[in-house]
Protein backbone atom coordinates (compact mmCIF):
# COMPACT_ATOMS: atom_id res chain seq x y z
CA UNK A 1 0.00 0.00 0.00
CA UNK A 2 3.23 2.47 -0.01
CA UNK A 3 1.28 3.89 -3.03
CA UNK A 4 -1.63 4.97 -1.94
CA UNK A 5 0.66 6.25 1.46
CA UNK A 6 2.59 7.81 -0.75
CA UNK A 7 -0.13 9.95 -2.45
CA UNK A 8 -1.69 10.53 0.55
CA UNK A 9 -3.99 13.44 0.87
CA UNK A 10 -4.45 14.16 -2.55
CA UNK A 11 -5.52 10.96 -4.14
CA UNK A 12 -8.51 10.40 -5.91
CA UNK A 13 -9.52 7.34 -3.40
CA UNK A 14 -12.88 6.94 -5.46
CA UNK A 15 -11.09 5.00 -8.27
CA UNK A 16 -8.35 3.64 -6.00
CA UNK A 17 -8.66 -0.57 -6.99
CA UNK A 18 -8.38 -2.88 -3.58
CA UNK A 19 -5.28 -5.74 -4.54
CA UNK A 20 -6.94 -9.14 -4.34
CA UNK A 21 -4.69 -9.63 -1.16
CA UNK A 22 -4.44 -7.73 1.71
CA UNK A 23 -3.71 -7.62 5.24
CA UNK A 24 -3.40 -4.04 7.31
CA UNK A 25 -1.38 -5.86 10.25
CA UNK A 26 1.77 -7.49 7.27
CA UNK A 27 1.30 -4.72 4.47
CA UNK A 28 1.40 -1.93 6.47
CA UNK A 29 2.11 -2.15 10.22
CA UNK A 30 5.17 -4.18 9.74
CA UNK A 31 6.07 -2.01 6.31
CA UNK A 32 6.10 0.76 8.66
CA UNK A 33 8.27 -1.32 10.79
CA UNK A 34 10.72 -1.75 8.40
CA UNK A 35 10.89 1.83 7.00
CA UNK A 36 10.13 4.04 9.89
CA UNK A 37 10.56 1.85 12.87
CA UNK A 38 11.76 4.40 15.02
CA UNK A 39 8.82 6.68 14.59
CA UNK A 40 5.86 7.14 17.84
CA UNK A 41 3.33 4.95 17.49
CA UNK A 42 1.87 4.94 20.75
CA UNK A 43 1.62 7.19 23.71
CA UNK A 44 0.38 5.56 26.20
CA UNK A 45 -0.19 7.65 29.42
CA UNK A 46 -1.32 6.19 33.29
CA UNK A 47 -1.33 7.97 36.52
CA UNK A 48 1.02 10.80 35.60
CA UNK A 49 3.55 8.63 33.80
CA UNK A 50 4.28 8.24 29.90
CA UNK A 51 5.41 4.91 27.86
CA UNK A 52 6.16 5.59 24.01
CA UNK A 53 5.74 2.74 21.72
CA UNK A 54 7.58 3.19 18.34
CA UNK A 55 6.29 1.02 14.74
CA UNK A 56 8.94 -1.44 15.41
CA UNK A 57 7.59 -1.93 18.80
CA UNK A 58 4.04 -2.68 17.98
CA UNK A 59 4.81 -4.78 15.47
CA UNK A 60 7.64 -6.87 16.85
CA UNK A 61 5.13 -7.64 20.29
CA UNK A 62 1.65 -8.08 17.80
CA UNK A 63 3.84 -10.49 16.53
CA UNK A 64 4.63 -12.47 19.66
CA UNK A 65 0.77 -11.86 20.52
CA UNK A 66 -0.18 -13.51 17.63
CA UNK A 67 2.53 -15.98 18.00
CA UNK A 68 0.91 -16.89 21.54
CA UNK A 69 -2.68 -16.99 19.98
CA UNK A 70 -1.82 -19.04 16.97
CA UNK A 71 0.14 -21.71 19.77
CA UNK A 72 -3.47 -21.62 21.71
CA UNK A 73 -5.87 -22.81 18.47
CA UNK A 74 -6.69 -19.62 17.19
CA UNK A 75 -6.92 -19.82 13.12
CA UNK A 76 -7.70 -17.72 10.13
CA UNK A 77 -11.40 -16.82 10.69
CA UNK A 78 -12.01 -17.38 14.18
CA UNK A 79 -13.77 -14.38 16.14
CA UNK A 80 -11.75 -12.73 19.29
CA UNK A 81 -14.33 -10.95 21.36
CA UNK A 82 -11.73 -7.52 22.41
CA UNK A 83 -12.60 -5.99 25.54
CA UNK A 84 -10.27 -3.77 27.08
CA UNK A 85 -9.60 0.02 28.01
CA UNK A 86 -7.34 2.51 26.60
CA UNK A 87 -4.10 0.45 27.50
CA UNK A 88 -0.99 -1.15 24.91
CA UNK A 89 -2.74 -4.46 24.63
CA UNK A 90 -5.64 -2.91 23.13
CA UNK A 91 -3.41 -2.18 19.62
CA UNK A 92 -1.11 -4.57 20.24
CA UNK A 93 -4.40 -6.97 20.32
CA UNK A 94 -5.81 -5.75 16.62
CA UNK A 95 -2.34 -5.60 15.12
CA UNK A 96 -1.80 -9.43 15.98
CA UNK A 97 -5.02 -10.33 15.67
CA UNK A 98 -5.83 -9.37 12.18
CA UNK A 99 -2.00 -10.94 11.48
CA UNK A 100 -3.22 -14.18 11.99
CA UNK A 101 -6.42 -13.80 10.02
CA UNK A 102 -8.25 -13.61 12.84
CA UNK A 103 -11.44 -11.31 13.13
CA UNK A 104 -12.10 -8.54 16.20
CA UNK A 105 -15.05 -8.39 17.61
CA UNK A 106 -14.49 -5.07 19.50
CA UNK A 107 -16.71 -4.70 22.58
CA UNK A 108 -16.98 -1.64 25.43
CA UNK A 109 -15.44 -2.49 28.52
CA UNK A 110 -19.40 -1.02 29.56
CA UNK A 111 -21.23 -4.13 28.37
CA UNK A 112 -22.67 -6.61 30.91
CA UNK A 113 -22.90 -10.33 31.26
CA UNK A 114 -26.03 -10.60 29.29
CA UNK A 115 -24.45 -8.19 26.76
CA UNK A 116 -21.61 -10.59 26.56
CA UNK A 117 -23.45 -13.72 26.41
CA UNK A 118 -25.17 -13.00 23.67
CA UNK A 119 -22.08 -11.63 21.64
CA UNK A 120 -20.42 -14.89 22.01
CA UNK A 121 -23.49 -16.71 21.09
CA UNK A 122 -24.33 -14.68 17.84
CA UNK A 123 -21.06 -14.39 16.80
CA UNK A 124 -19.80 -17.95 17.36
CA UNK A 125 -16.85 -16.15 19.77
CA UNK A 126 -13.83 -18.45 19.63
CA UNK A 127 -11.61 -15.97 22.33
CA UNK A 128 -12.05 -13.81 24.83
CA UNK A 129 -8.89 -10.64 25.60
CA UNK A 130 -10.51 -8.42 28.58
CA UNK A 131 -8.75 -7.56 31.85
CA UNK A 132 -9.08 -8.80 35.44
CA UNK A 133 -12.60 -6.18 36.09
CA UNK A 134 -14.37 -7.49 33.09
CA UNK A 135 -13.31 -11.17 33.81
CA UNK A 136 -16.71 -12.23 35.91
CA UNK A 137 -18.58 -11.29 33.06
CA UNK A 138 -17.56 -14.50 31.11
CA UNK A 139 -18.09 -16.74 34.44
CA UNK A 140 -19.85 -19.92 32.91
CA UNK A 141 -18.68 -19.10 28.99
CA UNK A 142 -14.70 -20.54 29.08
CA UNK A 143 -15.63 -23.92 28.24
CA UNK A 144 -16.54 -23.33 25.06
CA UNK A 145 -13.54 -20.57 24.31
CA UNK A 146 -9.94 -21.44 22.49
CA UNK A 147 -8.30 -18.62 24.34
CA UNK A 148 -8.87 -16.21 27.31
CA UNK A 149 -6.60 -13.69 28.02
CA UNK A 150 -6.45 -10.99 31.01
CA UNK A 151 -4.40 -8.48 29.27
CA UNK A 152 -4.82 -6.03 32.04
CA UNK A 153 -4.30 -6.48 35.61
CA UNK A 154 -4.17 -9.87 36.70
CA UNK A 155 -6.83 -12.14 37.90
CA UNK A 156 -5.02 -15.29 38.57
CA UNK A 157 -7.95 -17.13 36.70
CA UNK A 158 -7.14 -16.45 33.26
CA UNK A 159 -3.56 -16.63 31.39
CA UNK A 160 -2.21 -13.11 32.00
CA UNK A 161 -0.28 -11.50 28.74
CA UNK A 162 0.27 -7.46 28.86
CA UNK A 163 3.28 -5.36 26.86
CA UNK A 164 5.55 -6.00 29.47
CA UNK A 165 5.47 -9.99 29.24
CA UNK A 166 5.26 -10.26 25.56
CA UNK A 167 9.00 -10.04 25.36
CA UNK A 168 9.62 -13.58 26.54
CA UNK A 169 7.23 -15.25 23.82
CA UNK A 170 8.64 -15.96 20.57
CA UNK A 171 7.53 -14.08 17.28
CA UNK A 172 5.28 -15.46 14.67
CA UNK A 173 7.72 -15.33 12.05
CA UNK A 174 5.08 -15.47 8.94
CA UNK A 175 1.60 -14.14 9.13
CA UNK A 176 -1.67 -15.47 7.72
CA UNK A 177 -2.49 -14.53 3.73
CA UNK A 178 -5.58 -12.87 3.55
CA UNK A 179 -7.91 -11.93 0.74
CA UNK A 180 -9.13 -8.07 0.97
CA UNK A 181 -12.69 -9.44 0.96
CA UNK A 182 -12.45 -11.51 3.78
CA UNK A 183 -13.77 -10.75 7.48
CA UNK A 184 -11.86 -8.47 9.46
CA UNK A 185 -13.98 -7.07 12.00
CA UNK A 186 -17.58 -7.31 13.34
CA UNK A 187 -19.23 -4.50 15.13
CA UNK A 188 -22.51 -5.23 16.94
CA UNK A 189 -24.72 -1.99 16.80
CA UNK A 190 -28.06 -1.12 18.29
CA UNK A 191 -30.66 -0.27 15.99
CA UNK A 192 -34.46 1.49 17.04
CA UNK A 193 -35.90 -1.65 17.15
CA UNK A 194 -34.23 -5.79 18.19
CA UNK A 195 -31.56 -7.09 19.48
CA UNK A 196 -27.67 -5.51 18.31
CA UNK A 197 -27.06 -6.59 15.10
CA UNK A 198 -23.57 -7.42 13.93
CA UNK A 199 -21.57 -5.67 11.11
CA UNK A 200 -19.49 -7.35 9.05
CA UNK A 201 -16.12 -5.40 7.20
CA UNK A 202 -13.27 -6.82 5.55
CA UNK A 203 -9.52 -6.62 5.75
CA UNK A 204 -10.06 -3.69 3.01
CA UNK A 205 -13.52 -1.78 3.55
CA UNK A 206 -11.59 -0.87 7.35
CA UNK A 207 -8.36 -0.39 7.67
CA UNK A 208 -8.26 1.61 4.14
CA UNK A 209 -11.33 3.25 4.17
CA UNK A 210 -9.97 5.06 6.81
CA UNK A 211 -7.79 6.81 4.89
CA UNK A 212 -10.61 9.05 4.56
CA UNK A 213 -11.16 9.69 8.16
CA UNK A 214 -7.30 10.66 8.53
CA UNK A 215 -7.63 13.41 5.80
CA UNK A 216 -10.79 14.84 7.16
CA UNK A 217 -9.38 14.95 10.92
CA UNK A 218 -6.60 16.58 9.02
CA UNK A 219 -3.66 14.12 10.78
CA UNK A 220 0.49 14.90 9.93
CA UNK A 221 2.39 12.36 9.35
CA UNK A 222 4.71 13.93 12.00
CA UNK A 223 1.82 14.60 14.37
CA UNK A 224 0.28 13.57 17.54
CA UNK A 225 -3.14 12.50 17.30
CA UNK A 226 -5.24 11.98 20.26
CA UNK A 227 -9.05 10.74 20.00
CA UNK A 228 -10.85 11.11 23.35
CA UNK A 229 -12.97 8.03 22.91
CA UNK A 230 -13.84 4.33 24.40
CA UNK A 231 -12.58 1.40 23.29
CA UNK A 232 -15.44 -1.24 21.78
CA UNK A 233 -17.14 1.32 20.06
CA UNK A 234 -16.62 2.03 15.85
CA UNK A 235 -15.41 5.86 17.00
CA UNK A 236 -12.57 4.79 18.59
CA UNK A 237 -11.21 2.18 15.71
CA UNK A 238 -11.78 5.05 13.32
CA UNK A 239 -9.71 7.43 14.86
CA UNK A 240 -7.67 6.10 17.70
CA UNK A 241 -6.68 3.35 15.73
CA UNK A 242 -6.68 3.11 11.97
CA UNK A 243 -6.34 6.77 10.61
CA UNK A 244 -3.64 7.61 12.97
CA UNK A 245 -1.41 4.77 11.81
CA UNK A 246 -2.59 4.53 8.30
CA UNK A 247 -0.19 8.29 8.07
CA UNK A 248 2.55 6.92 10.43
CA UNK A 249 0.85 9.39 13.23
CA UNK A 250 1.53 9.04 16.86
CA UNK A 251 -1.83 7.84 18.26
CA UNK A 252 -2.59 8.38 22.16
CA UNK A 253 -3.67 5.76 24.87
CA UNK A 254 -4.63 8.10 28.54
CA UNK A 255 -5.75 5.05 30.54
CA UNK A 256 -7.78 6.38 33.75
CA UNK A 257 -10.26 5.00 36.26
CA UNK A 258 -13.12 6.74 37.76
CA UNK A 259 -15.42 9.94 36.08
CA UNK A 260 -14.22 11.45 32.69
CA UNK A 261 -12.12 14.90 34.21
CA UNK A 262 -12.24 17.27 31.16
CA UNK A 263 -10.00 19.67 32.92
CA UNK A 264 -7.37 16.63 33.15
CA UNK A 265 -7.82 16.34 29.32
CA UNK A 266 -7.62 19.93 28.17
CA UNK A 267 -3.95 19.72 30.38
CA UNK A 268 -2.89 16.72 28.49
CA UNK A 269 -3.60 18.73 24.94
CA UNK A 270 -0.17 20.74 26.21
CA UNK A 271 1.60 18.29 28.04
CA UNK A 272 1.43 15.71 25.48
CA UNK A 273 1.77 18.20 22.28
CA UNK A 274 -1.48 16.89 20.37
CA UNK A 275 -1.55 18.54 16.91
CA UNK A 276 -5.21 17.08 16.31
CA UNK A 277 -7.91 15.41 18.30
CA UNK A 278 -11.20 14.35 17.51
CA UNK A 279 -13.76 14.08 20.28
CA UNK A 280 -17.35 13.82 20.73
CA UNK A 281 -20.00 16.16 21.11
CA UNK A 282 -20.49 15.84 24.37
CA UNK A 283 -16.73 16.26 24.87
CA UNK A 284 -16.49 19.56 23.47
CA UNK A 285 -19.45 20.70 25.30
CA UNK A 286 -17.65 20.00 28.35
CA UNK A 287 -14.60 21.55 27.74
CA UNK A 288 -16.16 25.13 26.33
CA UNK A 289 -16.94 25.25 30.06
CA UNK A 290 -13.72 24.87 31.68
CA UNK A 291 -11.52 27.93 31.80
CA UNK A 292 -9.67 27.45 28.39
CA UNK A 293 -7.21 30.36 29.05
CA UNK A 294 -5.54 28.25 31.97
CA UNK A 295 -4.52 25.57 29.42
CA UNK A 296 -1.80 25.75 27.00
CA UNK A 297 -3.37 24.52 23.39
CA UNK A 298 -0.59 26.36 21.03
CA UNK A 299 0.10 23.12 19.77
CA UNK A 300 -3.21 22.23 18.15
CA UNK A 301 -3.40 22.65 14.53
CA UNK A 302 -6.87 20.96 14.05
CA UNK A 303 -9.89 19.55 15.45
CA UNK A 304 -12.84 17.35 14.55
CA UNK A 305 -16.40 16.16 16.11
CA UNK A 306 -17.67 13.16 15.01
CA UNK A 307 -20.63 11.04 16.71
CA UNK A 308 -23.39 13.47 16.15
CA UNK A 309 -23.67 17.02 14.81
CA UNK A 310 -21.95 19.51 16.80
CA UNK A 311 -24.17 23.11 17.66
CA UNK A 312 -22.72 25.59 15.62
CA UNK A 313 -22.57 27.79 19.23
CA UNK A 314 -20.14 25.49 20.67
CA UNK A 315 -17.86 25.68 17.80
CA UNK A 316 -17.72 29.39 17.91
CA UNK A 317 -16.40 29.62 21.89
CA UNK A 318 -13.77 26.93 21.12
CA UNK A 319 -12.47 28.60 18.32
CA UNK A 320 -12.50 32.13 19.90
CA UNK A 321 -10.48 30.53 22.73
CA UNK A 322 -8.30 28.24 20.99
CA UNK A 323 -8.13 29.74 17.65
CA UNK A 324 -8.83 26.22 16.27
CA UNK A 325 -12.07 25.47 14.30
CA UNK A 326 -13.65 21.97 15.03
CA UNK A 327 -14.59 20.80 12.11
CA UNK A 328 -17.72 18.73 12.08
CA UNK A 329 -18.02 15.32 9.72
CA UNK A 330 -20.80 12.51 9.56
CA UNK A 331 -20.23 8.47 9.36
CA UNK A 332 -21.77 5.39 10.60
CA UNK A 333 -20.55 1.66 12.31
CA UNK A 334 -21.22 0.83 8.85
CA UNK A 335 -18.73 3.14 6.91
CA UNK A 336 -16.04 5.04 7.57
CA UNK A 337 -16.06 9.22 7.52
CA UNK A 338 -18.63 9.96 4.43
CA UNK A 339 -19.00 13.41 4.64
CA UNK A 340 -16.64 16.16 6.44
CA UNK A 341 -15.61 19.58 6.39
CA UNK A 342 -12.22 18.83 5.35
CA UNK A 343 -8.99 21.05 6.00
CA UNK A 344 -9.16 23.74 3.67
CA UNK A 345 -12.53 23.93 2.68
CA UNK A 346 -14.75 26.75 3.31
CA UNK A 347 -16.59 25.66 6.18
CA UNK A 348 -20.36 26.52 6.61
CA UNK A 349 -21.27 27.24 10.20
CA UNK A 350 -23.69 23.91 11.00
CA UNK A 351 -23.27 22.24 7.71
CA UNK A 352 -21.81 18.35 7.96
CA UNK A 353 -19.80 19.65 5.01
CA UNK A 354 -18.85 17.65 1.40
CA UNK A 355 -18.81 14.20 1.01
CA UNK A 356 -15.43 12.16 1.21
CA UNK A 357 -12.99 11.48 -1.75
CA UNK A 358 -14.09 7.39 -1.01
CA UNK A 359 -17.70 7.93 -1.60
CA UNK A 360 -21.11 9.09 -4.07
CA UNK A 361 -23.20 10.59 -1.83
CA UNK A 362 -27.06 11.90 -2.52
CA UNK A 363 -30.35 12.61 -1.32
CA UNK A 364 -33.02 10.52 -2.28
CA UNK A 365 -36.98 9.87 -1.23
CA UNK A 366 -37.89 6.56 0.11
CA UNK A 367 -38.24 4.77 -3.03
CA UNK A 368 -34.78 5.45 -4.03
CA UNK A 369 -35.57 8.77 -6.27
CA UNK A 370 -32.91 11.24 -6.16
CA UNK A 371 -33.90 14.53 -5.07
CA UNK A 372 -33.00 18.13 -5.84
CA UNK A 373 -30.79 20.77 -3.80
CA UNK A 374 -32.71 21.97 -1.07
CA UNK A 375 -34.89 18.68 -0.63
CA UNK A 376 -34.88 17.35 2.06
CA UNK A 377 -34.76 13.13 2.33
CA UNK A 378 -32.63 9.94 2.77
CA UNK A 379 -28.78 10.39 2.78
CA UNK A 380 -27.60 7.67 0.27
CA UNK A 381 -24.76 6.22 -0.83
CA UNK A 382 -23.98 4.97 -4.55
CA UNK A 383 -23.35 1.50 -4.94
CA UNK A 384 -23.74 1.11 -8.45
CA UNK A 385 -21.31 0.54 -10.80
CA UNK A 386 -19.38 0.71 -8.48
CA UNK A 387 -19.30 -0.08 -4.49
CA UNK A 388 -17.04 2.15 -2.40
CA UNK A 389 -14.29 0.57 -0.10
CA UNK A 390 -15.52 1.49 3.04
CA UNK A 391 -18.51 0.63 2.87
CA UNK A 392 -19.67 -2.91 5.49
CA UNK A 393 -20.28 -6.31 3.76
CA UNK A 394 -23.93 -6.23 5.04
CA UNK A 395 -25.61 -6.74 8.48
CA UNK A 396 -24.72 -10.91 9.14
CA UNK A 397 -27.58 -12.99 9.55
CA UNK A 398 -30.04 -10.79 8.57
CA UNK A 399 -30.66 -10.50 5.36
CA UNK A 400 -34.49 -8.97 5.66
CA UNK A 401 -32.57 -5.98 6.53
CA UNK A 402 -29.93 -5.98 4.17
CA UNK A 403 -32.68 -5.61 1.50
CA UNK A 404 -34.17 -2.73 2.98
CA UNK A 405 -31.05 -0.64 2.79
CA UNK A 406 -29.53 -1.93 0.20
CA UNK A 407 -31.81 -0.82 -2.63
CA UNK A 408 -32.15 0.95 -6.19
CA UNK A 409 -28.67 0.85 -6.50
CA UNK A 410 -28.28 2.49 -2.99
CA UNK A 411 -27.42 1.68 0.59
CA UNK A 412 -29.75 3.77 2.65
CA UNK A 413 -27.76 5.28 5.92
CA UNK A 414 -31.26 5.83 8.16
CA UNK A 415 -30.59 9.85 8.20
CA UNK A 416 -31.87 12.54 6.94
CA UNK A 417 -30.14 15.67 5.13
CA UNK A 418 -30.80 18.24 2.94
CA UNK A 419 -27.84 19.02 -0.22
CA UNK A 420 -27.57 23.31 -0.38
CA UNK A 421 -26.72 24.67 -3.90
CA UNK A 422 -23.27 24.90 -2.99
CA UNK A 423 -23.17 20.89 -2.23
CA UNK A 424 -23.01 21.02 1.44
CA UNK A 425 -25.08 18.62 3.34
CA UNK A 426 -27.68 19.77 6.45
CA UNK A 427 -28.21 16.95 8.69
CA UNK A 428 -31.89 17.18 9.80
CA UNK A 429 -31.41 13.55 12.17
CA UNK A 430 -32.60 10.04 11.97
CA UNK A 431 -35.19 9.19 9.73
CA UNK A 432 -36.84 8.26 13.26
CA UNK A 433 -35.69 10.87 15.30
CA UNK A 434 -37.40 13.48 12.78
CA UNK A 435 -40.42 15.31 14.95
CA UNK A 436 -43.72 15.37 12.88
CA UNK A 437 -46.20 17.76 14.19
CA UNK A 438 -49.22 19.37 12.64
CA UNK A 439 -48.12 17.74 9.26
CA UNK A 440 -44.59 19.61 9.40
CA UNK A 441 -41.79 17.52 9.80
CA UNK A 442 -38.62 18.76 12.04
CA UNK A 443 -35.28 17.75 12.79
CA UNK A 444 -34.46 17.83 16.57
CA UNK A 445 -30.75 18.96 15.71
CA UNK A 446 -31.80 22.54 14.19
CA UNK A 447 -33.97 23.01 17.63
CA UNK A 448 -31.19 21.84 19.88
CA UNK A 449 -28.31 24.10 18.15
CA UNK A 450 -30.97 26.81 18.68
CA UNK A 451 -30.83 26.02 22.52
CA UNK A 452 -27.32 25.94 22.63
CA UNK A 453 -26.78 29.58 21.38
CA UNK A 454 -28.72 30.82 24.72
CA UNK A 455 -26.90 31.46 27.25
CA UNK A 456 -28.36 29.93 29.86
CA UNK A 457 -28.27 26.15 28.37
CA UNK A 458 -25.52 23.28 28.59
CA UNK A 459 -26.57 21.18 26.33
CA UNK A 460 -30.37 19.68 25.28
CA UNK A 461 -32.04 17.11 23.71
CA UNK A 462 -35.31 17.62 21.05
CA UNK A 463 -37.44 14.66 20.92
CA UNK A 464 -41.43 13.86 20.00
CA UNK A 465 -44.37 14.13 22.46
CA UNK A 466 -47.76 12.97 21.74
CA UNK A 467 -50.31 15.45 21.57
CA UNK A 468 -54.28 14.76 20.87
CA UNK A 469 -54.51 17.75 18.33
CA UNK A 470 -50.92 17.89 16.85
CA UNK A 471 -50.26 14.21 17.19
CA UNK A 472 -47.25 15.31 18.47
CA UNK A 473 -45.06 18.78 19.99
CA UNK A 474 -41.65 19.74 20.45
CA UNK A 475 -40.15 18.22 23.59
CA UNK A 476 -36.92 19.33 24.94
CA UNK A 477 -34.66 18.28 27.67
CA UNK A 478 -32.59 20.87 29.10
CA UNK A 479 -29.49 20.80 31.11
CA UNK A 480 -28.84 24.47 32.56
CA UNK A 481 -25.85 25.80 33.29
CA UNK A 482 -24.46 26.08 36.92
CA UNK A 483 -26.30 29.19 39.21
CA UNK A 484 -29.25 29.22 36.74
CA UNK A 485 -32.50 27.75 37.77
CA UNK A 486 -35.47 26.63 36.26
CA UNK A 487 -38.42 28.42 36.10
CA UNK A 488 -41.89 29.07 33.82
CA UNK A 489 -40.41 32.45 32.58
CA UNK A 490 -37.46 30.42 31.28
CA UNK A 491 -39.11 28.31 29.58
CA UNK A 492 -41.13 30.63 27.68
CA UNK A 493 -38.33 32.62 26.95
CA UNK A 494 -36.19 29.42 26.05
CA UNK A 495 -39.11 28.38 23.76
CA UNK A 496 -39.78 31.88 22.46
CA UNK A 497 -35.78 32.06 21.37
CA UNK A 498 -36.51 28.91 19.38
CA UNK A 499 -39.19 30.31 17.57
CA UNK A 500 -37.34 33.48 16.52
CA UNK A 501 -34.36 31.58 15.41
CA UNK A 502 -35.70 28.44 13.18
CA UNK A 503 -39.29 29.33 12.52
CA UNK A 504 -42.16 29.43 14.74
CA UNK A 505 -43.39 25.68 14.24
CA UNK A 506 -40.50 24.20 15.34
CA UNK A 507 -40.54 25.74 19.28
CA UNK A 508 -40.20 23.34 21.98
CA UNK A 509 -43.76 23.21 24.12
CA UNK A 510 -42.70 21.49 26.40
CA UNK A 511 -39.24 21.81 28.55
CA UNK A 512 -37.69 19.23 31.24
CA UNK A 513 -35.37 20.96 32.85
CA UNK A 514 -32.81 18.26 34.15
CA UNK A 515 -29.36 17.88 35.83
CA UNK A 516 -27.96 15.56 32.88
CA UNK A 517 -28.62 13.52 30.00
CA UNK A 518 -26.25 10.74 30.87
CA UNK A 519 -28.18 8.50 31.39
CA UNK A 520 -29.21 8.77 27.65
CA UNK A 521 -26.31 8.45 26.10
CA UNK A 522 -24.09 5.71 24.37
CA UNK A 523 -20.51 5.58 26.15
CA UNK A 524 -19.25 7.35 22.77
CA UNK A 525 -21.52 10.45 23.59
CA UNK A 526 -24.47 9.89 21.46
CA UNK A 527 -27.98 11.24 22.56
CA UNK A 528 -30.11 8.26 22.56
CA UNK A 529 -32.86 10.00 21.41
CA UNK A 530 -35.03 6.55 21.20
CA UNK A 531 -34.70 6.38 24.97
CA UNK A 532 -36.41 9.70 25.85
CA UNK A 533 -39.16 9.40 23.27
CA UNK A 534 -40.02 6.02 24.84
CA UNK A 535 -40.57 8.17 28.22
CA UNK A 536 -42.54 10.27 26.53
CA UNK A 537 -44.79 7.84 24.74
CA UNK A 538 -44.97 5.52 27.69
CA UNK A 539 -42.99 2.59 26.79
CA UNK A 540 -40.51 3.87 29.36
CA UNK A 541 -39.65 5.39 32.94
CA UNK A 542 -38.88 9.11 32.88
CA UNK A 543 -36.45 8.71 35.58
CA UNK A 544 -34.50 11.79 34.79
CA UNK A 545 -36.11 13.98 37.56
CA UNK A 546 -36.36 17.58 37.26
CA UNK A 547 -39.14 19.36 36.03
CA UNK A 548 -41.35 20.16 33.11
CA UNK A 549 -42.99 23.10 32.00
CA UNK A 550 -45.44 23.46 29.22
CA UNK A 551 -44.44 26.67 27.35
CA UNK A 552 -46.92 29.57 26.59
CA UNK A 553 -48.51 28.38 23.56
CA UNK A 554 -49.27 24.98 24.18
CA UNK A 555 -50.38 26.35 27.63
CA UNK A 556 -52.66 29.21 26.62
CA UNK A 557 -53.98 26.82 23.98
CA UNK A 558 -54.92 24.39 26.55
CA UNK A 559 -56.47 27.58 29.21
CA UNK A 560 -58.67 28.25 25.88
CA UNK A 561 -59.95 25.01 25.55
CA UNK A 562 -60.72 24.65 29.26
CA UNK A 563 -62.53 28.43 29.21
CA UNK A 564 -64.55 26.52 25.71
CA UNK A 565 -65.59 23.68 28.10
Amino acid sequence: MKELYDMYPGINLQGFKVPEYYNWSMDWIDYLAKTQGDRNALIFYYEGKRRDFSFREISDLSSRFAFYLSEKGVTKGDRILLMLGNVPMMWISVVAILKIGGVIVPTATSMTSDDVKYRIESADISGVITDDINISKFSGMESRLKVTVCAWGNDGKWDTIDHNSLSSIRKLETGEKTRSDEPALIYFTSGTTGLPKMVLHTHSSYPLGHYSTAMWIGIEKNGVHWNISSPGWAKHAWSSIFAPWNVAAATVAFHYEGRFDPAEHLRLIGELGISSICASPTVWRMFIIQDMTAVNLKSLKTAASAGEPLNPEIIARFRDVSGTEIRDGYGQTETVLMVGNFPGVKIKPGSMGKPSPFFRMSIADDDGKRLGNNEEGNIVVETDPERPIPLMVGYMNDEEKNKEIFKEGLYFTGDRAFRDDDGYYWYVGRSDDVIKSSGYRIGPFEVESALMEHGSVVESAAVASPDQVRGAVVKCFVVLKKGIEPSQELADRLSQYVAEKTGPYKHPRKIQFIDSLDQVKTISGKIRRKDLKEMEYGKRKNNLGGIEFITRPLREAKEEDEEDE
